[in-house]
């Protein structure tokens, strides 16, 4: 492919050869003759120098680089785009496998691609140009949307829907029963799970994540959500448009995660807690309440400032400790000779 066509592709301005020839696309490090990379960080302008790509995509012309670049706003997602024209995902089969169990009352779209060993139950309707891959599991009325991608082993239980654009890795389990119990007399009794889940559009759902189904209602991650490898949403929770959950992080039932929230790795929400758009909450921190736009850290959440200086004190301890023993020891001396 000519840079020219590239340039056209991530709607950028050439510095080079419009002509020369890119036969693929690599990190700075992996990056080898005729392929193109990428700069989105300063720190990495020190390693254009022994790179070996012929072309560079970046935000700003490099003064002196001997190099073809491409000059993006925002260089990183122009390098996303280069990856799928040139690494696409191929499967091999078309159409519907005979090795799968598909339910005569169930309702496909046009291209649907249904790979072997696949269940889907009756009532079930799958949107065009869907790809469900072996071993899935679906079950009683669901609905899949359009352009979606299910991976091996997934499980997504009766009544679940799906949007249109939705990827969800292997393992994933949506709509198992949320974790509802009553005592009565020292005993433990289930709660019946009888809600589902809603998965809106264009979210992205990771390997061995599970997102309980509501008790009653729905359980609902909102559009443009990107959910991380093992992560547990608990039921009738409610996660909002473009929220980033990163990894064994857990949300108890009930909470409420507002709009363009970021949850770092392993943090852990208690049930029915309130986080306003916009939040930030730092790896493995401890969730309670209802918690105002910010940035927090810490276990239980601080604001990260005030955390920090906290964490600085706490690092002092030994010291502190120290000292006061040392006071201790003269006050007594001071004592015992007066």
């Amino acid at each position: 492919m000519k840079l020219s066509e590239i340039a056209r592709i991530v709607d950028g301005r050439i510095i080079g050869d419009p002509d020369l020839e890119i036969i693929g696309a690599a990190g700075i490090l992996e990056a080898e003759e005729n392929y193109i990379t990428f700069v989105s960080e300063r720190k990495w302008l020190n390693f254009l120098s022994t790179c070996k790509a012929s072309a560079v995509i970046v935000k700003e012309e490099i003064e002196g680089l001997l190099k073809a670049q491409i000059i993006v706003k925002n260089p990183l997602y122009a390098f996303s785009k280069l990856l799928k024209i040139f690494y696409p995902s191929v499967v091999s089969q078309k159409g519907l496998s005979k090795d799968a169990y598909i339910s005569k009352k169930a309702l496909l779209g046009d291209n649907v691609i249904i790979l072997p060993f696949v269940y889907i139950s009756d009532g079930v309707q799958i949107g065009s140009n869907t790809i469900i891959y072996p071993n899935v599991y679906i079950g009683e009325d669901v609905i899949i949307g359009l352009n979606c991608i299910i991976y091996p082993n997934v499980v997504i239980q009766q009544r679940v829907k799906i949007g249109n654009n939705v990827i969800i890795h292997p393992g994933a389990v949506i709509g198992s029963d949320g974790f509802g119990y009553v005592q009565e007399e020292g005993v433990y009794h289930k709660i019946p799970q009888v809600g589902t889940v809603i998965i809106e559009d264009d979210v992205e759902i990771g390997s061995n994540t599970t997102i309980d189904r509501a008790t009653t209602g729905a359980t609902i991650v909102g559009k443009g959500t990107k959910i991380d490898n093992l992560v547990q949403i608990g039921h009738n929770v409610k996660v909002g448009k473009n929220v980033i959950i990163v990894s064994q992080t857990g949300i108890g039932g009930s909470s409420k995660i507002g709009d363009d929230v970021i949850l770092g790795g392993q943090v852990g929400i208690a049930d029915h807690v309130v986080i306003e758009d916009g939040t930030t909450i730092a790896a493995k921190a401890g969730v309670m309440g209802k918690v105002g736009r910010g940035v927090y850290s810490g276990a239980p959440i601080l604001p990260h400032k005030e955390w920090l200086r906290a964490i600085a004190i706490f690092n002092r301890l030994p010291e502190l400790k120290k000292r006061i023993e040392e006071l201790e020891e003269k006050i007594k001396q001071i004592e015992s000779s007066s």
